[in-house]
């Protein structure tokens, strides 16, 4: 399947996701990363995806594929590990470590966590991300900027459409 095909492949395990599932759809994660092949890695993802790495942003496949291929060039023998760390309905909570090593040989090992929300095609979906007008800003609201407790009845994260 070309990236620029709209057609949407299926990519098992589909949600809801099992302790089974969810261990699987990571190890299928680890093992695309491994590849090294970021067209393969790309697949995974909705066609509108949207990352975000440190201050670079990619938006859709082509961008995820020229962002990889970035990364993989100068990140030699790249090598991860993932692990389930908490799963539930479509989403599944990662904890991460990988290696490389420059042209230099110098090596280097990051580490850290990542939340996946899929869609029912088994798809790794965008984050709902958009750049927010001062005046529209969730974070003005008394809960998400006071010091100290919340409320007992503070809206969650999901209430809040974050």
């Amino acid at each position: 399947m070309s990236v620029a095909t709209s057609h949407v492949e299926t990519r098992p395990p589909v949600p809801p996701f099992t302790h089974e599932t969810a261990e699987l759809k990571v190890r299928l994660a680890e093992d695309g990363w491994n590849s090294r092949d970021p067209e393969k890695v790309a697949l995974a993802y909705t066609p509108d995806s949207r990352w975000r790495n440190r201050a670079e942003f990619a938006n859709g496949r082509p961008e995820i594929i020229a962002f990889l291929t970035r990364k993989w060039a100068r990140e030699l023998d790249y090598r991860l590990i993932k692990e389930v760390w908490a799963f539930g309905g479509n989403r599944i909570a990662v904890r991460f470590a990988y290696e490389w090593h420059d042209d230099s040989g110098n090596w280097f090992r990051s580490y850290g966590n990542e939340n996946w929300e899929f869609d029912a095609d088994g798809l790794i979906a965008p984050a709902a991300r958009q750049h927010q007008r001062p005046a529209h800003r969730r974070g003005r609201s008394p809960v998400l900027v006071a010091a100290g407790s919340a409320p007992d009845d503070h809206p969650g994260l999901s209430d809040l459409r974050l």
